[in-house]
């Protein structure tokens, strides 16, 4: 009888994934090129336009550090970028876009200073969450309205939610102009709520406990988009719809949720707004936060965990804009031209990185 030797069989080769850390340096390298290439650019133009780039960004990058003032300045501006940066990131997770954060933190606005004004004897303990609550609550029911014509009718999120933001001016200039206009603000402006309505001041100069409710919302957003069922089905949905669907997650009602949770939070960003940093609803109030939240939720690349790390350094930069401007004779409108290089940058890294995984395989 004779025996066959069989050959040795050899493992297949398989191409290691990068793990986390690897995966967190690159990204953390593409960020720094990224910046780094923005400021570049953005010092050539300065200096073709007749400026100093070392002032300007001199100014840019040391005005929210170099006082106790611009720190806080700085903090009660990163409030409402996180908040809205969330209120857009939270819906892209399952692929829709808010463009409606602007329109969802003035209704939450208006709501808030009606219930400051129409409650103003009531005390703290009563008016303050109330005036919370109720911005939240009507920013998620006026992203709702998007959400539901989405739903039952298909209307494109994206263009019902930006035709909202217009339908929201003209509520805010009516309760500012006719209902409780405050006539020696000579602009629309409501008169200030209660006392009892306003956020508890810490420190000097004084910093809103606004900063500690915002800190706690984005900790409760990481762990639910990472640690629960919601989140994983929030995130399903927006990898890959038809999977989501097979394995029984009510791709509808995730769509509307995220929506409506992205609405609730740019709501209670107004609610903020006017419960710590101005006491009244002020036309134009909302500065221009949507389109900051919107670069800021692009930035991140929609993760959550970065959503405040990236508001904090869009809020230094708009902080130190006006800084650039006294001190640089710079206008500080080129903070905007920076912030936009850096995502060009981002998305340009994006491709390019795409393209050398596709011709090392």
């Amino acid at each position: 009888m004779t025996t066959t030797a069989t050959p040795p069989t050899t493992p297949a080769r398989t191409t290691p994934r990068p793990g986390r850390g690897a995966g967190l340096s690159q990204a953390l390298v593409s960020y720094t090129i990224a910046v780094l290439l923005a400021f570049a650019v953005s010092g050539i133009v300065i200096a073709v336009l007749g400026h100093s780039p070392l002032d300007a960004f001199r100014a840019i990058l040391t005005t929210s550090f170099k006082s106790s003032f611009g720190l806080v300045e700085t903090l009660h501006k990163w409030v409402p970028l996180l908040l809205l940066a969330l209120a857009f990131t939270i819906p892209l997770a399952a692929g829709k876009y808010n463009i409606g954060g602007e329109g969802q933190l003035l209704v939450g606005a208006t709501a808030s200073a009606a219930a400051g004004i129409l409650l103003k004897d009531s005390p703290m303990v009563v008016l303050l969450p109330l005036v919370l609550l109720v911005g939240v609550l009507a920013g998620g029911v006026y992203a709702w309205v998007a959400a539901w014509l989405m739903d039952r009718f298909g209307v494109n999120e994206i263009l019902s939610t930006v035709l909202l933001n217009f339908v929201s001016f003209g509520i805010v200039d009516y309760v500012a102009s006719e209902v409780w206009s405050d006539p020696a603000a000579g602009h629309p402006t409501t008169v200030p709520i209660g006392e009892g309505g306003l956020l508890p001041l810490v420190g000097r100069p004084p910093l809103h406990t606004g900063v500690l409710l915002a800190v706690l919302v984005a900790v409760a957003t990481v762990v639910v988009m990472r640690r629960t069922v919601p989140g994983y089905e929030l995130r399903a949905v927006g990898t890959n719809p038809r999977a989501a669907a097979v394995h029984g997650v009510r791709i509808g009602r995730v769509a509307v949720g995220s929506l409506v949770v992205g609405g609730a939070l740019a709501g209670f960003a107004g609610a903020i707004e006017v419960a710590g940093v101005h006491g009244k609803l002020i036309e134009g109030m909302q500065s221009n936060y949507l389109l900051l939240g919107i670069i800021i939720g692009l930035i991140a690349r929609g993760n959550v965990l970065a959503v405040p790390f990236v508001a904090f350094g869009i809020a230094v930069l708009e902080v130190g804009s006006s800084a650039m401007q006294r001190t640089a004779d710079v206008p500080s409108e080129m903070v905007l031209i920076v912030e936009a290089l850096i995502l060009l940058f981002l998305l340009f890294s994006d491709v390019v990185g795409a393209r050398l995984r596709r011709s090392s395989r």
